[in-house]
Protein backbone atom coordinates (compact mmCIF):
# COMPACT_ATOMS: atom_id res chain seq x y z
CA UNK A 1 0.00 0.00 0.00
CA UNK A 2 1.35 3.61 -1.01
CA UNK A 3 2.36 5.72 2.03
CA UNK A 4 0.06 8.29 0.45
CA UNK A 5 -2.91 6.07 0.57
CA UNK A 6 -4.61 7.22 4.08
CA UNK A 7 -4.34 10.73 2.70
CA UNK A 8 -6.24 9.98 -0.70
CA UNK A 9 -8.93 7.96 1.05
CA UNK A 10 -9.55 10.73 4.05
CA UNK A 11 -9.10 12.78 0.27
CA UNK A 12 -11.71 10.29 -1.78
CA UNK A 13 -14.64 10.75 1.19
CA UNK A 14 -14.29 14.44 2.13
CA UNK A 15 -15.43 15.09 -1.56
CA UNK A 16 -17.94 11.99 -1.21
CA UNK A 17 -19.77 13.71 1.88
CA UNK A 18 -19.19 17.21 0.41
CA UNK A 19 -21.20 15.78 -2.62
CA UNK A 20 -24.36 14.31 -0.67
CA UNK A 21 -24.15 17.52 1.23
CA UNK A 22 -24.73 19.77 -1.46
CA UNK A 23 -27.23 17.00 -3.24
CA UNK A 24 -29.18 16.97 -0.08
CA UNK A 25 -29.50 20.96 0.34
CA UNK A 26 -30.20 21.15 -2.89
CA UNK A 27 -33.35 18.53 -2.63
CA UNK A 28 -34.27 20.71 0.03
CA UNK A 29 -34.65 23.85 -1.87
CA UNK A 30 -36.16 22.06 -4.91
CA UNK A 31 -38.57 20.96 -2.38
CA UNK A 32 -38.99 24.37 -0.19
CA UNK A 33 -39.50 26.01 -3.71
CA UNK A 34 -41.91 23.42 -4.91
CA UNK A 35 -44.17 23.81 -2.06
CA UNK A 36 -45.00 27.46 -2.83
CA UNK A 37 -45.81 26.72 -6.39
CA UNK A 38 -48.83 23.49 -5.09
CA UNK A 39 -51.98 24.33 -4.27
CA UNK A 40 -53.19 23.86 -0.84
CA UNK A 41 -55.64 21.12 -0.20
CA UNK A 42 -58.25 23.81 0.61
CA UNK A 43 -58.46 27.45 -0.64
CA UNK A 44 -59.24 28.53 2.57
CA UNK A 45 -57.41 27.32 5.73
CA UNK A 46 -60.59 26.13 8.11
CA UNK A 47 -60.01 28.22 11.31
CA UNK A 48 -62.44 28.86 13.99
CA UNK A 49 -63.38 32.37 12.11
CA UNK A 50 -64.16 30.54 8.94
CA UNK A 51 -66.89 28.59 10.05
CA UNK A 52 -69.12 32.12 10.74
CA UNK A 53 -71.58 31.37 8.24
CA UNK A 54 -74.36 33.67 9.96
CA UNK A 55 -76.89 32.32 7.47
CA UNK A 56 -80.36 30.48 8.17
CA UNK A 57 -79.20 26.74 9.06
CA UNK A 58 -75.38 28.40 9.49
CA UNK A 59 -73.49 29.65 12.03
CA UNK A 60 -72.13 32.64 14.08
CA UNK A 61 -68.89 33.08 15.69
CA UNK A 62 -69.63 35.92 18.20
CA UNK A 63 -66.74 37.33 20.27
CA UNK A 64 -67.90 37.91 23.69
CA UNK A 65 -66.72 41.10 25.88
CA UNK A 66 -65.40 38.69 28.86
CA UNK A 67 -61.87 38.35 29.99
CA UNK A 68 -62.61 35.92 32.81
CA UNK A 69 -60.47 32.97 33.36
CA UNK A 70 -63.96 31.11 32.80
CA UNK A 71 -66.47 30.95 30.57
CA UNK A 72 -69.76 33.00 30.41
CA UNK A 73 -73.28 31.19 30.35
CA UNK A 74 -74.63 32.11 26.72
CA UNK A 75 -78.17 31.80 25.43
CA UNK A 76 -79.91 32.16 22.03
CA UNK A 77 -83.64 31.59 21.54
CA UNK A 78 -83.54 30.35 25.17
CA UNK A 79 -81.40 27.64 24.80
CA UNK A 80 -77.65 27.06 25.89
CA UNK A 81 -74.52 28.34 23.46
CA UNK A 82 -71.38 26.06 22.98
CA UNK A 83 -68.66 28.40 24.17
CA UNK A 84 -64.77 28.44 23.42
CA UNK A 85 -61.62 29.85 23.56
CA UNK A 86 -60.70 32.25 21.32
CA UNK A 87 -57.68 34.66 20.57
CA UNK A 88 -56.24 36.82 22.77
CA UNK A 89 -57.85 34.88 26.10
CA UNK A 90 -60.74 36.30 24.77
CA UNK A 91 -64.24 33.66 24.29
CA UNK A 92 -66.29 33.27 21.68
CA UNK A 93 -69.95 31.46 21.02
CA UNK A 94 -70.50 29.16 18.63
CA UNK A 95 -73.89 29.57 17.69
CA UNK A 96 -76.09 27.37 15.69
CA UNK A 97 -78.85 29.10 13.07
CA UNK A 98 -82.41 27.19 12.71
CA UNK A 99 -83.16 27.31 9.21
CA UNK A 100 -86.50 29.18 9.66
CA UNK A 101 -84.61 31.62 11.53
CA UNK A 102 -85.86 35.66 10.54
CA UNK A 103 -82.91 37.59 8.50
CA UNK A 104 -82.64 40.37 10.52
CA UNK A 105 -80.66 41.10 13.66
CA UNK A 106 -80.13 38.41 16.62
CA UNK A 107 -80.06 38.63 19.95
CA UNK A 108 -77.38 36.46 22.40
CA UNK A 109 -78.07 36.53 26.00
CA UNK A 110 -74.59 37.08 28.26
CA UNK A 111 -73.86 36.05 31.89
CA UNK A 112 -71.52 36.93 34.29
CA UNK A 113 -71.53 36.91 38.05
CA UNK A 114 -75.64 37.40 37.86
CA UNK A 115 -75.47 39.65 35.38
CA UNK A 116 -77.04 39.48 31.95
CA UNK A 117 -75.90 41.38 28.85
CA UNK A 118 -77.57 41.51 25.15
CA UNK A 119 -74.96 40.82 22.22
CA UNK A 120 -76.27 41.67 18.77
CA UNK A 121 -75.57 39.76 15.51
CA UNK A 122 -76.72 39.98 11.71
CA UNK A 123 -78.14 37.44 10.07
CA UNK A 124 -77.91 37.01 6.32
CA UNK A 125 -80.38 35.59 3.55
CA UNK A 126 -79.24 32.09 1.77
CA UNK A 127 -81.50 30.64 -0.89
CA UNK A 128 -81.48 27.02 -1.02
CA UNK A 129 -82.54 25.04 -4.10
CA UNK A 130 -85.26 22.21 -4.64
CA UNK A 131 -84.89 18.65 -4.71
CA UNK A 132 -87.45 16.80 -6.29
CA UNK A 133 -87.32 12.68 -5.34
CA UNK A 134 -89.23 9.45 -6.42
CA UNK A 135 -90.06 7.05 -3.51
CA UNK A 136 -91.21 3.37 -4.35
CA UNK A 137 -92.48 2.71 -0.75
CA UNK A 138 -95.76 4.62 -0.48
CA UNK A 139 -95.63 4.69 3.54
CA UNK A 140 -92.26 6.62 3.13
CA UNK A 141 -94.16 9.45 1.32
CA UNK A 142 -97.84 8.83 3.33
CA UNK A 143 -97.41 7.06 6.32
CA UNK A 144 -100.27 4.89 7.50
CA UNK A 145 -101.64 5.54 11.08
CA UNK A 146 -100.02 3.06 12.79
CA UNK A 147 -96.39 4.05 11.50
CA UNK A 148 -97.37 7.67 12.68
CA UNK A 149 -97.37 6.36 16.24
CA UNK A 150 -94.05 4.71 15.73
CA UNK A 151 -92.77 7.68 13.73
CA UNK A 152 -94.24 10.35 16.47
CA UNK A 153 -92.46 7.97 19.05
CA UNK A 154 -89.20 8.52 17.63
CA UNK A 155 -89.37 11.90 17.10
CA UNK A 156 -89.43 12.57 20.30
CA UNK A 157 -86.54 10.14 20.65
CA UNK A 158 -84.14 11.70 18.47
CA UNK A 159 -85.48 15.26 19.53
CA UNK A 160 -84.61 14.95 23.12
CA UNK A 161 -80.98 13.28 21.99
CA UNK A 162 -80.33 16.38 19.64
CA UNK A 163 -81.51 19.04 22.87
CA UNK A 164 -78.82 17.03 25.57
CA UNK A 165 -76.25 19.61 26.45
CA UNK A 166 -72.98 18.45 28.37
CA UNK A 167 -70.76 20.39 29.84
CA UNK A 168 -67.57 19.14 28.76
CA UNK A 169 -65.70 21.01 25.65
CA UNK A 170 -65.71 19.49 22.49
CA UNK A 171 -62.27 17.62 21.68
CA UNK A 172 -62.61 19.74 18.23
CA UNK A 173 -65.15 22.03 16.28
CA UNK A 174 -63.25 21.86 12.92
CA UNK A 175 -64.55 18.43 12.15
CA UNK A 176 -63.57 15.49 10.49
CA UNK A 177 -65.80 14.22 7.04
CA UNK A 178 -67.36 11.12 8.54
CA UNK A 179 -65.90 9.23 5.56
CA UNK A 180 -64.40 9.72 2.63
CA UNK A 181 -66.37 10.34 -1.14
CA UNK A 182 -68.01 12.44 -2.87
CA UNK A 183 -71.00 15.02 -1.36
CA UNK A 184 -74.71 14.47 -2.88
CA UNK A 185 -77.64 15.84 -1.59
CA UNK A 186 -76.50 19.13 0.04
CA UNK A 187 -78.05 20.50 3.34
CA UNK A 188 -81.11 22.78 3.20
CA UNK A 189 -82.77 21.88 -0.14
CA UNK A 190 -86.28 22.21 -0.52
CA UNK A 191 -87.67 18.91 -1.08
CA UNK A 192 -90.67 17.21 -2.98
CA UNK A 193 -91.05 13.24 -2.32
CA UNK A 194 -93.13 12.32 -5.08
CA UNK A 195 -94.60 15.43 -5.92
CA UNK A 196 -95.44 16.49 -2.50
CA UNK A 197 -93.87 19.29 -0.16
CA UNK A 198 -91.79 18.01 3.23
CA UNK A 199 -88.84 19.14 5.10
CA UNK A 200 -86.11 21.01 4.20
CA UNK A 201 -83.19 18.28 4.14
CA UNK A 202 -81.45 18.75 7.30
CA UNK A 203 -77.98 17.29 7.05
CA UNK A 204 -75.42 16.38 4.22
CA UNK A 205 -75.16 13.39 2.30
CA UNK A 206 -72.22 11.23 1.13
CA UNK A 207 -72.28 9.02 -2.15
CA UNK A 208 -70.40 6.11 -1.33
CA UNK A 209 -71.28 2.47 -1.30
CA UNK A 210 -72.62 0.19 1.39
CA UNK A 211 -70.39 -1.07 3.82
CA UNK A 212 -67.66 1.73 3.67
CA UNK A 213 -66.34 2.72 7.58
CA UNK A 214 -67.99 5.75 9.10
CA UNK A 215 -66.18 7.19 11.83
CA UNK A 216 -66.40 9.90 14.60
CA UNK A 217 -65.29 13.10 13.17
CA UNK A 218 -64.62 14.36 17.06
CA UNK A 219 -64.48 12.52 20.46
CA UNK A 220 -67.87 11.97 21.28
CA UNK A 221 -70.25 9.87 23.73
CA UNK A 222 -73.00 7.22 22.16
CA UNK A 223 -76.61 9.13 23.42
CA UNK A 224 -79.00 7.33 20.79
CA UNK A 225 -79.31 4.50 18.34
CA UNK A 226 -81.90 2.64 16.91
CA UNK A 227 -83.48 1.47 13.63
CA UNK A 228 -85.99 4.14 12.63
CA UNK A 229 -88.50 4.76 10.27
CA UNK A 230 -87.49 7.19 7.91
CA UNK A 231 -84.01 7.24 9.44
CA UNK A 232 -83.05 3.35 9.57
CA UNK A 233 -80.06 2.66 11.71
CA UNK A 234 -79.56 5.53 13.41
CA UNK A 235 -76.23 6.61 15.75
CA UNK A 236 -76.33 10.13 17.75
CA UNK A 237 -73.11 11.51 19.33
CA UNK A 238 -72.29 13.66 22.25
CA UNK A 239 -69.52 15.79 21.90
CA UNK A 240 -70.24 17.89 24.45
CA UNK A 241 -71.79 21.88 25.10
CA UNK A 242 -75.06 21.33 22.52
CA UNK A 243 -72.60 19.89 19.51
CA UNK A 244 -74.76 16.59 18.33
CA UNK A 245 -73.94 14.63 15.32
CA UNK A 246 -76.25 12.36 13.73
CA UNK A 247 -75.33 9.84 11.25
CA UNK A 248 -78.38 7.43 9.56
CA UNK A 249 -79.33 5.07 6.83
CA UNK A 250 -76.53 2.59 8.20
CA UNK A 251 -75.42 -1.00 7.27
CA UNK A 252 -75.05 -1.61 10.32
CA UNK A 253 -74.27 0.10 13.86
CA UNK A 254 -70.69 -1.38 15.85
CA UNK A 255 -71.55 0.71 18.85
CA UNK A 256 -74.02 1.12 21.43
CA UNK A 257 -75.29 3.31 23.93
CA UNK A 258 -73.14 4.98 26.44
CA UNK A 259 -69.88 4.50 24.38
CA UNK A 260 -67.21 6.74 24.35
CA UNK A 261 -65.31 6.86 21.19
CA UNK A 262 -62.34 8.75 19.94
CA UNK A 263 -61.94 11.29 17.26
CA UNK A 264 -61.48 8.66 13.80
CA UNK A 265 -63.31 5.65 15.51
CA UNK A 266 -65.76 3.31 13.74
CA UNK A 267 -69.17 3.66 14.74
CA UNK A 268 -71.18 1.77 12.16
CA UNK A 269 -70.85 1.17 8.31
CA UNK A 270 -72.75 3.29 5.44
CA UNK A 271 -76.00 1.57 4.05
CA UNK A 272 -79.61 1.68 2.38
CA UNK A 273 -82.02 1.44 5.62
CA UNK A 274 -85.01 3.83 6.19
CA UNK A 275 -86.41 6.09 3.67
CA UNK A 276 -83.94 6.34 0.73
CA UNK A 277 -83.42 5.56 -3.09
CA UNK A 278 -79.94 4.21 -2.55
CA UNK A 279 -76.77 3.37 -0.32
CA UNK A 280 -75.35 6.87 1.28
CA UNK A 281 -74.31 8.54 4.61
CA UNK A 282 -76.55 11.49 5.66
CA UNK A 283 -74.89 13.34 8.45
CA UNK A 284 -76.22 15.84 10.67
CA UNK A 285 -75.22 18.63 12.91
CA UNK A 286 -76.71 20.40 15.13
CA UNK A 287 -75.74 23.49 17.38
CA UNK A 288 -78.07 24.61 20.90
CA UNK A 289 -80.46 22.27 19.56
CA UNK A 290 -80.73 23.81 15.45
CA UNK A 291 -79.66 21.57 12.43
CA UNK A 292 -76.76 23.37 10.69
CA UNK A 293 -75.20 22.58 7.60
CA UNK A 294 -72.63 19.88 8.32
CA UNK A 295 -70.67 20.97 5.01
CA UNK A 296 -69.25 24.05 7.43
CA UNK A 297 -67.17 21.97 10.04
CA UNK A 298 -65.32 20.47 6.87
CA UNK A 299 -64.45 23.18 4.58
CA UNK A 300 -66.99 22.70 2.07
CA UNK A 301 -69.62 25.39 2.41
CA UNK A 302 -71.36 27.30 -0.50
CA UNK A 303 -72.62 30.35 0.56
Amino acid sequence: MSAYAPRDTFRFFKVRLMGCVAAVLAQLCLSLFSLTLLPSAQATPLTLQSLHQPVPGGVAIVPLPSASRTPPKVTFLQKPVLVVAGQEQRWVAVVGLPLDIAVQTQVLIVTEQKTSTEIKFEVKDKKYREQRITVSNSRHVNPLADDMTRITRELELQNAAYRQFSPNTPSNILLDPPVKGPLSSPFGLKRFFNGEPRAPHSGLDFAVPTGTPVVAPAAGKVILTGDYFFNGNTVFLDHGQGLITMYCHLSVIDVKMGDTLARGQVLGKVGATGRVTGAHLHWNVSLNDARVDPAIFIGQFKP
